[in-house]
């Protein structure tokens, strides 16, 4: 799909990643609305980025634990930008729990991870499908971790959240086709995120170390993969990991 002119919603827009995704998106010729919960300066920095790439961008308010702000929340990313043709669900919420602390891993803990990381990009995906068909197509992205298909990262609840987002994204690819296609980065450790500073220190210093190459993932290899699959035709129900070689290690 070729994306000049087309309008991308990027959740989780606050965030380095976000904005990644987001730039890497207006450079490909994307107008691009971002979501944020809390963090309005950083959203304002990156609309104003993306505006810097002569791309039209706003912002919306959306805390995906709340099913109500959904629609509403796409439908004005639709109106704002005119269009709707990229979804790229990249919001997502963890917390540093070791495995052997069952305890401390609550049913609040657990409900709230599963309805931002997996509820919340089916809404979201149902919510865009509409536009994307009115525009005659459209691409799907989901952010998972490297955590779906390993058992490490923050927490058991955050591991299994991204495992089912994982399968989400297959089965939305057969859901969906054959107009929208989705697809799924699993990134590893991205350092100097707030996502990265929750994980525990044991974890972080694990990953360094068992990575083939030495480093953690590069935000900006993660999102020209989105950009990668945005601009395929016959790619979906894929998921890359770019974790600097640990998955296989």
């Amino acid at each position: 799909m070729d994306l000049a002119g087309r309008g991308a919603l990027v959740t989780g827009g606050s965030g380095s990643l976000g904005t990644a995704i987001a730039q890497a998106l207006a450079e490909a010729g994307c107008d691009v609305a971002v979501s944020y919960v809390g963090n309005r300066e950083g959203a304002d920095e990156t609309v104003r980025l993306v505006e810097k790439l002569g791309r039209k961008a706003c912002r919306i308010q959306l805390d995906q634990t709340e099913p109500a702000t959904i629609e509403p929340a796409v439908e004005r990313a639709a109106r704002d930008l005119g269009r709707l043709d990229v979804l790229v669900n990249n919001a997502g919420w963890n917390i540093g729990i070791p495995f052997p602390d069952l305890d401390a891993l609550t049913t609040e803990v657990w409900d709230r991870i599963f309805e931002t990381n997996v509820r919340g990009p089916f809404q979201l995906a149902r919510a865009v499908a509409p536009h994307m068909r009115t525009q005659g197509g459209g691409r799907i992205v989901n952010i998972a971790s490297v955590a779906g298909v390993k058992p490490t990262g923050s927490s058991i609840a955050y591991a299994s959240s991204k495992a089912a987002l994982i399968h989400l994204t297959r089965c939305l690819a057969v859901a969906l086709a054959p107009m929208i296609t989705v697809n799924c980065v699993a990134p590893g450790l991205v350092e100097g995120t707030r996502m990265a500073q929750r994980i525990p220190p044991e974890v972080v210093e694990r990953v360094r170390r068992d990575a083939v190459l030495q480093r953690a993932a590069d935000a900006g290899d993660i999102a020209q993969q989105v950009v990668t699959f945005c601009r395929a035709d016959s790619v979906t129900g894929q998921t890359v990991v770019i974790d600097a070689g640990l998955h296989f290690h």
